[in-house]
């Protein structure tokens, strides 16, 4: 992997803002590079699935071309669609007492937007949010994830593909690159990563009251309440949990279900694995865990549940060996972890299911409200009065009611986290207005009552009475 000196980035953050500042992207010149970058991505959507795959080890094509490459087209298409009609200055009420002077928003590009971006969909949350700040007519410094090299390597070489190195700069490197980038004087960053790292990485922004976005994570619940169908629930919630091996920020962290229930829904979920992965034999659309160090700290999470005697069921079998040869983790579910140990205490980050029971949905809230605010919720009900219910109780960054993940993928919905799992949103129009500047401007007309507003103050006293009735 290239790495960039740490000496050369106030250099490069140079270049981008001279850059910008000699001439701001028109509108265009930004549509001209959304249609460039979605054409450059999607003719090379197999070379990029070949090295996410080569990454994790092991990453079904299929699942990367629609995480990482569908998500990506679909977002510029929207950026496209309304790019236009966003730029547009809104008009806005002047008061009265200012009459006929005309009020209204600027949009305004920043400058120069960082973006950080992580490596479980290391293709997509690198280029969304870089799409998104390039409509809203910034210029960029974008550092990918150290734990994908190959796609790091693929996102440098299509970014030069499309934009010139003042439009455009890609940076590599490990921990230290990104916290340098962290640390200088940007427009804006975006961070998406764990919460302890996007707590430094707020910290070091503040250095230069740089604003932030944080995309985040936590621990994610899906509530099932009585009267959803099980086989359903455990559909969906497999397909959200175990889509790359549950390395997903909004994956459902752990699954809040009646009593009476739990051990039939632990059946469908396993008649669900048994559908889609068969005996694992071959394992083909299954992802690997990312390193070693991810697939240990899993395997510790297990660990600590058996030696407590928390039930742990494995929903299919496979040769130790082989397992942690190809760090291969199973879909695995704990049944009723207490909250002590650690997978109940930490976002999981993987293919682990706690499944844990409740007398009634009071209980079940209660759980949830119990830990920090989650990056996403998924209430399970065919009630509206239950889910809405349910919404007016819990605050999470985004909601999908009866499914999972699916509110990351609506373009035109805000994506992002609160308290804990983040601050700030992006996706659609909150991207490009996070990326912005809504710039306000007061006309002033030929003829204003203001100029009247001056000394000696005796002239305008009957003018003052009138204003301040």
């Amino acid at each position: 992997m290239t790495t960039t000196s740490l000496a050369e980035l106030p250099a490069i953050l140079r270049t981008l803002r001279n850059a910008w500042q000699a001439q701001r992207p028109s509108l265009d010149q930004r549509e001209a590079d959304l249609r460039r970058l979605r054409e450059a991505l999607k003719a090379r959507l197999d070379e990029m699935a070949a090295a996410i795959a080569e990454d994790f080890g092991h990453r079904a094509h299929t699942e990367s071309k629609l995480a990482d490459g569908m998500s990506v087209l679909s977002a510029i298409d929207h950026l496209r669609r309304h790019l236009r009609h966003w730029s547009k200055p809104q008009r806005v009420g002047a008061g009265w007492r200012l009459w006929p002077a005309r009020a209204q928003l600027r949009p305004t590009p920043l400058g120069v937007v960082g973006v950080i971006s992580p490596w479980n969909y290391p293709v997509t949350l690198a280029l969304v949010p870089l799409a998104t700040a390039i409509a809203a007519g910034n210029h960029v410094l974008l550092k990918p994830s150290e734990h994908t090299p190959r796609t790091s390597a693929f996102l440098a070489d299509l970014l030069a593909s499309v934009f010139p190195p003042d439009r455009v700069a890609v940076v590599q490197g490990g921990a230290d690159v990104a916290a340098a980038v962290s640390s200088l004087p940007l427009d804006h960053l975006l961070f998406t990563g764990s919460t302890a790292v996007g707590r430094k990485v707020m910290a070091a922004a503040a250095e230069h009251l740089v604003p932030v976005t944080l995309e985040l994570g936590g621990k994610s619940p899906a509530i099932v309440c009585r009267d959803f169908p099980l086989d359903k629930a455990a559909a969906r919630l497999a397909t959200g949990k175990w889509f790359n091996a549950g390395q997903t920020c909004i994956a459902p962290d752990y699954v809040l279900i009646d009593t009476a229930r739990q051990r039939e829904f632990v059946q469908a979920l396993q008649q669900q694995v048994r559908e889609r992965y068969g005996d694992f034999s071959s394992a083909d659309d299954y992802t690997r865990i990312i390193n070693e160090g991810q697939y240990r700290r899993l395997q510790g999470y297990l660990a600590q549940a058996r030696e407590r005697g928390v039930p742990v069921i494995p929903l299919a079998q496979v040769d130790e060996a082989r397992a942690d040869r190809e760090r291969l983790l199973v879909p695995t579910v704990v049944l009723d972890p207490p909250d002590d140990l650690d997978l109940m205490r930490e976002e999981i980050f993987g293919p682990i299911l706690p499944v844990r029971a409740y007398p009634d949905l009071d209980a079940a809230l209660a759980d949830v409200l119990s830990r920090d605010r989650p990056l996403a919720l998924y209430p399970f009900s065919q009630d509206r009065a239950t889910v809405e219910r349910i919404l007016d109780q819990v605050v999470a960054g985004g909601v999908t009611v009866n499914d999972t993940l699916l509110h990351f993928a609506a373009d035109g919905l805000p994506f992002g986290g609160v308290g804990a799992s983040g601050m700030g949103a992006y996706h659609g129009r909150a991207g490009f207005d996070a990326m912005s500047k809504r710039l306000p401007v007061l006309w002033q007309s030929r003829w204003a009552a203001s100029d009247r507003l001056r000394p000696p103050y005796s002239k305008i006293a009957g003018l003052l009475r009138f204003l301040l009735r």
